[in-house]
């Protein structure tokens, strides 16, 4: 886009920006800054004022904002904060959260004599697993595809947009065999964009309810996808 004041553009966007890495901290590990999370938001809306093409059908603000969220699900990607020695337990904490049923909530104590490990560690486990999450089907959901649709050939591709339109349609079916509770913590989550605790105060529940219960959903529909 040319002829575009930059600063402005950064201005009037900053607000979503900081609301937009807000929303992925609330789950997030300490060591993760909300001024990394704000700075990659912001690398990202000057490439989109980079690489916009209005002719595309779609304005400025919706490809603005899947830039901005993009920028820092990559950069979320560049970092690590689990040690290897934990790795292995991944998987048996989304096999304990997959079985649950929806009312039921296994706090951190539990989670760890489950698992044999510390609390803290459970707590580093929740953080990886959350990371996982927003980075694989988390990052399909908010953004509605599981491919690189920023080039070119993606987006001219056929076969490319054949598979997204089906791992769209999977996934709808998905979502719709999930009770009417997951249904609303979704909706709240990403179409609403509200945080989980703003979430908790709808549903009288507490922050950490409704992570657990977030997860336990992802968990739910990459087993219904095929997923790891």
């Amino acid at each position: 886009m040319k002829n575009i004041n930059k600063d402005d553009v950064i201005k009037n966007f900053l607000p979503k920006i900081k609301y937009i890495a807000l929303n992925l901290l609330s789950s997030l590990p300490k060591n993760v800054e909300l001024d990394d999370l704000i700075q990659e938001g912001i690398i990202g809306l000057l490439q989109s004022l980079e690489k916009y093409n209005p002719q595309k059908g779609v304005t400025f603000y919706s490809f603005a904002i899947k830039r901005i969220r993009g920028a820092m699900l990559d950069y979320l990607r560049k970092i690590d904060w689990l040690p290897k020695d934990l790795r292995h337990k991944i998987k048996k904490m989304e096999e304990v959260l997959a079985e649950q049923n929806i009312d039921d909530y296994i706090d951190d104590e539990e989670l760890a004599k489950i698992l044999e490990i510390s609390e803290k560690d459970v707590k580093k486990l929740k953080a990886e697993l959350y990371r996982s999450h927003i980075l694989s089907l988390d990052s399909f959901l908010i953004t509605n595809n599981e491919i690189n649709i920023e080039s070119d050939n993606a987006e001219n591709d056929p076969e490319i947009l054949a598979y997204k339109d089906m791992l769209k349609n999977e996934l709808k079916k998905a979502i719709l065999s999930l009770n009417k509770r997951e249904q609303l913590i979704l909706s709240l989550y990403y179409e609403k964009e509200m945080t989980f605790k703003e979430i908790g105060k709808i549903l009288d529940i507490s922050e950490s309810r409704v992570s657990q219960i977030h997860s336990s959903i992802i968990i739910k529909l990459k087993k219904m996808l095929g997923g790891d």
